[in-house]
């Protein structure tokens, strides 16, 4: 399977291409496909990073590929990690709504290439920020169960650390998720947390303990409290900060040390890497794994609307946990939640409504959707061969078929030739079936082969 990574070059990006590569998720016969824009820096940059991965990994790395083009991108999953981010410095509080404003085209506009020109059965995980306002661009256009948004995912992972290192624990024996919207608006859902080693009563006693008798109403105001504090002190000293944050409660921490991480200048990519190539692996692996998100739900979840009156079934980008599959999230695995739970899950997602809302372009500005939002899938695929000049020895043959193995496509025939050029180099004749744009990707795959001397398409 293929993985593409839009906005390759980038702070997050880079990282989420280097992990792919250094935790060898992807096997040799697989492509990575590096994604810059054409005409800005990234088109320049894109090359260099490829040339850099084979330079630190090449016993290992996949085939890496470069695409300048929306429309070029092809692969089962795709990161978007394009967009502007938050200025990263003490005192730029992060304005998710002109992040939101911003990135909203560029998120259609590579939603809308997706659609026109992919297989119709990608999926995308949205790194882009805001993550809910990516879901909401991409799963318009592709289909709400084939995108996900990694934030969930990141809070998540920050929430087990910091009950964690209270606990005294490594994070791999802590469970519970965190949902709602990503950042300030997440919501750590304490009655998901479960601690390898503790049975029932003795998990109650250790949240009873580290709650410290709060409860996620008083939350929204603690966060803006500490931001205040943290600011005041960062200013004299970081490292006073830092410590400062070690004295709260695990869900202000989780909430609080990855703001005051971005404004110390040195950002979060990596943590935020490591969240979405967990994602990546999820999906390649095969088997459905429980993890958290941010989805487009149709009345999976009911919330209360804040006033007394009865859950109603939520239509809208929520965090939430969920089963994540080869073919995207299949469920979503959320009981009945606390009050005090429940009450900021909802106000999260008027959170989240609001920005949308805020945000959204007027009527007509912005291109319309696939119909059938199944892209290349509903146009068919055609007849096309391949012929690929290649070493005369063992492995050529291997190598090749692994490439289009690994893209789900079939060989209709294959034949080969009496080797020229002195013995050295044979004629291999491909014929298969593939969408116009699976074939460039087949083309460009099997022309990075070592053993490859060049490889022609043609349409049958």
């Amino acid at each position: 399977m293929d993985v593409a990574v839009i906005g390759a070059t980038g702070d997050v990006g880079r990282q989420v291409c280097t992990q792919l590569v250094e935790r060898q998720v992807l096997p040799p016969t697989s492509r990575l496909q590096l994604v810059g824009r054409a005409g800005g820096a990234s088109a320049r940059a894109v090359h260099g990073l490829r040339a850099d991965l084979v330079d630190a990994y090449d016993e290992h790395a996949p085939l890496l590929d470069v695409a300048h083009s929306p429309a070029d991108v092809a692969a089962d999953v795709v990161v978007v990690a394009a967009g502007i981010t938050a200025p990263a410095r003490a005192g730029a509080d992060p304005d998710r709504r002109l992040l939101a404003e911003t990135n909203r085209a560029v998120l259609a506009e590579h939603a809308d290439a997706i659609a026109r020109h992919g297989s119709g059965h990608e999926v995308v995980i949205v790194v882009t920020n805001p993550v809910e306002l990516g879901v909401a661009v991409m799963a318009e256009r592709l289909g709400r169960r084939r995108v996900i948004g990694m934030g969930a995912w990141l809070d998540t992972l920050r929430f087990r650390r910091e009950v964690a290192l209270e606990l005294g624990v490594r994070r791999h024996r802590v469970g519970g998720f965190v949902a709602g919207q990503h950042g300030e608006d997440a919501v750590p859902l304490w009655s998901t947390v479960r601690v390898s080693g503790l049975d029932l009563s003795e998990r109650r006693r250790a949240v009873d303990t580290l709650r410290r008798g709060r409860t996620l109403d008083a939350l929204p105001a603690e966060i803006a409290a500490a931001k205040r504090e943290l600011a005041a002190v960062a200013v004299e000293d970081m490292g006073a900060a830092f410590d400062l944050i070690d004295t709260w409660p695990p869900d202000l921490r989780a909430v609080t040390r990855p703001w005051m991480t971005h404004q110390s200048g040195a950002k979060t990519p990596a943590g935020t890497a490591s969240a979405t190539v967990d994602l990546v692996d999820t999906v390649l692996d095969g088997r459905e794994i429980v993890v958290a998100g941010q989805v487009a739900l149709d009345g999976e979840v009911a919330l209360a609307d804040g006033r007394g009156g009865e859950p109603s079934p939520f239509r809208g980008v929520l965090g939430v946990p969920l089963v994540l599959g080869p073919e995207g999230w299949t469920r979503v695995l959320l009981d009945e939640l606390p009050d005090d739970e429940a009450r900021r899950l909802a106000e999260a997602a008027d959170g989240v409504g609001r920005m949308l809302s805020a945000t959204a372009p007027a009527a007509g500005a912005e291109p319309e959707a696939s119909p059938s939002g199944t892209g290349t899938a509903a146009r068919g695929e055609r007849d096309w061969v391949a012929t690929v000049h290649g070493l005369d020895q063992p492995g050529t043959l291997t190598a090749l078929t692994g490439v289009f193995s690994t893209r789900g496509v079939s060989f209709d025939s294959l034949a080969t030739t009496p080797a020229d050029d002195g013995g050295r180099v044979g004629r291999i004749d491909v014929t298969f079936r593939a969408t116009g744009r699976r074939t460039r990707a087949l083309e460009r795959a099997v022309g990075r082969l070592a053993t490859v001397r060049s490889v022609v398409v043609r349409e049958a």
